[in-house]
């Protein structure tokens, strides 16, 4: 079992305070490293006439000395960001603390497709060929590494490694971001992988590269967000009763009147455009419910909190009842907001996704309830597996998303996968 990390992201990985981005210039750093050292010469010298003059050779020690200083700074940040980002690393599975080395499938060992595939969806995945036959190489690229990304590759490279020991994985880090997925997209067409598994950043901007892909005979396997693209098949749950499963209870929860806040994710992404949908179907025939602000925070906490700052600054109490967000990792920004404006007893809080945090705030009362967003894994690693075994596998394969309150969340806690 062999996992590696595509090295066209480790550009991306780094901070944007890792000014020097890396790419085995060495030529171009040490050019850099004379221009600074230049510098703090003439910069030393210019000191050195009101302090009664410095030897050169001690100017260019210290200069030396402090360009050391500040490079070690600098490589050490780079390189704490590739650890915790765990990218451009080629090995078999250690940062993840793979156990199963001697590529052997114990017989009882069946795959656990966990609580969100049902019946139909474990039947449409269900291999013929046996484990240890499926060889070839598979490429994972996730949307970005915040806790649904993070909860995919973990459990992608798990599965990889517990069910298919002769399965090459490459996983690359979509950042967030359609040009970096497209770039790994052809990092993995050169790297000849026979499927892509792909969880889209964007609706339509990394079709011309899946384009690519298939005009180079690789598969693609979309996990949960589609595109109008024709690929091999999608599997994910339906956003648009996600929504409408949100919303259901807003309207619950409000007994059918109240002013309403929509955070959603990123633009044109299709689960916002999906949730969007199915949580406005929702209030359909409550003329009393009004979405009074619909804000869009990237599924980023930092954003969604100071959104809903703004927006709790601008309405005082008495305007605002509920709030309906899109993912979790925004609501917990949004809770945080609502909590420093002193707000938390007058709005309650629906969300999506079922993330570990989200669970533990239903518990704690902070949130009202979240419809669990199933991660698409050991699924997409499996139909991965069933694509190089030439077995056939539907268009569309739906998960389940059941909606997660106080009264059953400790059926679920650990269960969601992030």
């Amino acid at each position: 079992m062999l996992i590696s990390y595509s090295k066209s992201t480790l550009i991306y990985s780094l901070p944007q305070g890792c000014i020097i981005r890396l790419r085995g210039k060495i030529l171009w750093f040490l050019v850099c490293e004379w221009k600074i050292i230049f510098f703090l010469i003439n910069f030393w010298d210019v000191l050195g006439i009101k302090y009664k003059g410095v030897k050169s050779m001690k100017l260019i020690k210290v200069s030396a000395v402090l360009l050391l200083v500040f490079t070690v700074i600098l490589v050490t940040a780079c390189e704490s960001s590739e650890k915790s980002d765990e990218v451009n690393s080629k090995h078999k599975g250690s940062d993840i603390k793979m156990a199963n080395d001697n590529s052997e499938i114990n017989a009882d060992d069946s795959i656990n497709f966990g609580s969100y595939c049902a019946d139909m969806c474990q039947e449409s995945l269900t291999l013929q060929a046996p484990r240890e036959s499926i060889e070839g190489k598979v490429g994972l690229i996730v949307s970005g590494f915040f806790p649904y990304g993070l909860g995919t590759r973990i459990m992608g490279a798990e599965a990889a490694r517990k069910y298919f020991p002769n399965m090459e994985l490459i996983i690359g880090n979509g950042d967030n971001d359609p040009e970096i997925q497209s770039s790994i997209v052809d990092d993995f067409i050169a790297k000849k992988v026979d499927v892509i598994v792909i969880d889209l950043v964007r609706k339509n901007a990394v079709n011309p590269a899946l384009e690519r892909a298939k005009a180079a005979g690789i598969p693609i396997i979309t996990i949960d967000r589609w595109t109008p693209a024709e690929v091999l098949t999608l599997i994910k749950a339906d956003d648009v009763e996600v929504g409408r499963k949100a919303g259901q209870h807003i309207v619950s929860l409000l007994e059918g009147k109240g002013k309403v806040i929509e955070i959603k994710g990123s633009e044109d992404s299709t689960t916002t455009i999906d949730r969007h949908k199915g949580i406005l179907e929702s209030f359909k025939g409550y003329n009393d419910i009004q979405i009074i602000e619909s804000v869009n925070a990237d599924f980023s906490e930092g954003k969604a909190q100071q959104k809903m700052g703004d927006i709790l600054q601008r309405l005082p109490k008495g305007k605002i009842d509920a709030v309906v967000s899109h993912a979790d990792v925004m609501t917990m920004g949004a809770i945080k907001a609502i909590k420093a404006a002193g707000r938390e007893n007058e709005i309650v809080v629906v969300s999506v996704d079922g993330q570990k945090s989200a669970l533990k705030a239903i518990e704690a009362g902070d949130i009202d309830a979240t419809v669990a967003y199933p991660i698409v894994m050991p699924m997409g690693i499996v139909a991965a597996a069933k694509t190089l075994a030439g077995e056939p596998i539907p268009e569309y394969i739906e998960l389940e998303a059941p909606l997660i309150t106080k009264e059953n969340v400790a059926f679920y806690k650990d269960k969601t996968g992030y």
